[in-house]
């Protein structure tokens, strides 16, 4: 019998230890921010700052994991979601996220909110391995399966919803005049370069004005007036909550009528059309794949009923009229899903292994025949939207139901 010398037997032992894919504990396999016991899950949102509106997004997963917790958690398993302010700003966005990943060792990284804050920690991620799950952004690059394997969306992506609303101007205007402001950042680009490519060859002619602002801007009040000025009788607003809510305003003030679009990001009626005045927002056009809990064809859906009495027992202060407790909601569904899916297998690998092996997912909050489907080389989980004017009250569906992979 041949002996294995001592240094050579512990250098075997490391080598086959590093090769490990994950430590086994108890009945489970593991990385770090999973047990027998607890699954740790980060998030970052902006609870202040200028997209302070948002921050209901991160209440009301917390206070459905909350709900998944008490009653019996993920196979035993509670949810530990540490949440922190970023303010959206992606410095800070950064700093958070090494705290969560280093400090607190999460298993992966959820709902972080912002496309400019997403892309600033999306190497630091991918180079680890570490999932950065269902982000709360619709920027089409997350859907990157061979570049970026471990980032995933989770909402129809912003060039697609461009492409919609594209489409509707060249079929529903004689003689389209087109303004646009949007947001300086990737965020707002990719729904300009959507809505663009939508338009073809006739964007060169129809666009006739385009503006701009910072998170920074105290208002948009001067690109409005601009936008006016310019002649156009279609407007596409691309903008997050706080500046929507001044733009609807700003266009009401100075009669302007154009056919308005508005991006789905910032359609809730409860923190962006009620602040900017019901009247003032009457017959703006968005884009939208949750029901909206303003409209009173779902009054006696059992998914909104299961919903509101989700929102009265676990998240009372939340305002039922603000689509974001719906996304929200649906989206915290999602991924107890997979983590079910996942079984005693709570890797960072099997986490994003599950998370692309969705299939026909249907949701209390979305609309009828939407459902959520991804693959290993699809990371785009929702690709339904249907078109919705607001008549005062609520946003009204028309038309049909558009699939991203008919219009791409």
């Amino acid at each position: 019998m041949r002996l294995v010398p001592r240094s050579a037997t512990l250098a075997i032992f490391l080598i086959t230890l590093a090769l490990l894919p994950a430590v086994t504990h108890g009945v489970g396999r593991y990385d770090p921010g999973a047990s027998d016991t607890e699954i740790k899950i980060g998030n970052t949102n902006p609870y202040s700052g200028p997209a302070s509106a948002y921050g209901t997004i991160g209440k009301v997963i917390a206070a459905y994991f909350r709900k998944v917790n008490e009653e019996g958690g993920i196979k035993g398993r509670k949810i530990s979601f540490i949440s922190l302010d970023d303010g959206y700003s992606p410095p800070k966005t950064v700093e958070q996220v090494r705290r969560l990943v280093e400090q607190e060792e999460v298993l992966f990284l959820f709902q972080t909110l912002g496309t400019p804050s997403n892309t600033a920690i999306w190497k630091y991620l991918n180079d680890r391995k570490i999932p950065q799950l269902f982000v709360a952004t619709g920027a089409t690059k997350w859907g990157d399966p061979v570049g970026h394997p471990w980032t995933m969306g989770w909402q129809p992506n912003y060039q697609t919803e461009g492409k919609i609303y594209a489409h509707y101007v060249l079929k529903q205007v004689p003689d389209p005049k087109i303004g646009i402001l949007y947001q300086n950042d990737d965020y707002g680009k990719d729904y300009v370069k959507g809505f663009k490519d939508g338009l073809g060859e006739a964007a060169r002619k129809v666009i006739v004005a385009e503006q701009t602002y910072e998170v920074t801007d105290p208002t948009v009040d001067s690109q409005i007036v601009n936008l006016k000025n310019s002649g156009a009788n279609v407007f596409f607003n691309v903008t997050t909550p706080k500046f929507a809510a001044q733009a609807i305003r700003k266009v009401h003030e100075i009669g302007w009528k154009p056919l308005h679009l508005l991006n789905n990001v910032s359609a809730s009626v409860g923190s962006v059309l009620k602040p900017a005045g019901l009247d003032a927002s009457r017959d703006i056009v968005t884009a939208i794949y949750g029901k909206d809990p303003t409209d009173p064809q779902w009054k006696n859906d059992p998914g909104l009923k299961e919903w509101l009495a989700f929102m009265q027992k676990y998240y009372p202060e939340g305002n039922v009229i603000d689509g974001a407790n719906g996304y929200g909601y649906s989206v915290a569904q999602t991924l107890v899903h997979v983590l079910r899916q996942c079984g005693d297998d709570l890797t960072r690998a099997n986490v994003m292994r599950q998370a692309a092996n969705i299939k026909d997912l249907a949701l209390p909050l979305l609309l009828p025949g939407i459902k959520v489907n991804t693959s290993p080389t699809d990371f785009y989980p929702i690709e339904q939207e249907q078109l919705a004017r607001f008549n005062g009250e609520y946003w009204a569906l028309f038309g049909e139901v558009y699939d991203a992979a008919k219009i791409r």
